[in-house]
């Protein structure tokens, strides 16, 4: 359980990595667009090579798809809620990229979990996927969140509490692994990538966008092929 904990906490140690470096120092619109640019990437290959190919192959299409719809609709509806609460303070605030690192990252790190109490191991290759995606969402969130206000303590302090909840889901995977059935692994698998799939459309893609025009798509180019051949470096 130490050693799933260790883990889980190293994986998470990068959204926190990533808030510190989005405030010490000023980044431009432009680096701002072309780390989301670059992140949207790395996320779109841990949906393709990660998520939907482990559960398809653990469990089948099934639990999967089930996965995918309620990750998609929980994303939707959360973030409907937490923008009407943004709003009445003055902005989103990143918070969409928040709400999304914590909606994909409990369940790809339960997952994780249940995986070292099954024996699997952990590969530096997928260790390192999970930063290259965790870092432009922390940044971009918290390039953001400082914008619209919000002081540094409070910024840290989300996505620390992000962080924490992310390790302590590897925990729980690796405490209730007994308990998970391949069919139960294939849905969260699912509802992770209909989770980031969701937050992808409607928030970090189109900001990435918005700030690095027509850069947005290289930096999203090379930011799948890091995480693409990391994931098959781990196979």
């Amino acid at each position: 359980m130490i050693e799933a904990l260790a883990w889980g906490a190293l994986a998470a140690s990068s959204l926190v990595i990533g808030a510190f470096l989005a405030l010490v120092r000023t980044w431009s619109d432009t680096v701002v667009g072309l780390v989301l640019g670059f992140g949207a990437g790395a996320l779109i290959a841990s949906v393709s090579f990660e998520l939907a190919e482990e559960g398809l192959r653990v469990g089948g299409a099934r639990p999967v798809a089930l996965g995918l719809a309620v990750g998609g609709a929980t994303f939707y509806f959360a973030n409907r809620w937490v923008g009407s609460r943004s709003a009445a303070r003055g902005g989103a605030a990143g918070a969409t990229l928040a709400l999304g690192a914590f909606l994909d990252g409990i369940p790809e790190q339960a997952v994780l979990g249940i995986g070292l109490a099954q024996g699997q191991g952990v590969s530096a290759a997928l260790l390192v996927a999970i930063f290259a995606s965790n870092l432009p969402e922390a940044i971009g969130s918290a390039v953001d969140m400082r914008s619209a206000g919000r002081s540094k303590g409070q910024v840290l302090g989300l996505w620390a509490a992000v962080a924490a909840a992310c390790a302590l889901a590897t925990t729980g995977g690796y405490l209730a692994a007994d308990a998970v059935s391949s069919t139960m692994s294939a849905a969260i698998d699912g509802f992770a990538a209909g989770a980031l799939l969701t937050m992808l459309i409607d928030s970090m893609i189109p900001e990435a966008k918005d700030k690095a025009k027509d850069l947005a798509g290289l930096a999203t180019v090379a930011g799948f092929a890091l995480a693409a051949g990391l994931s098959l470096l781990g196979q």
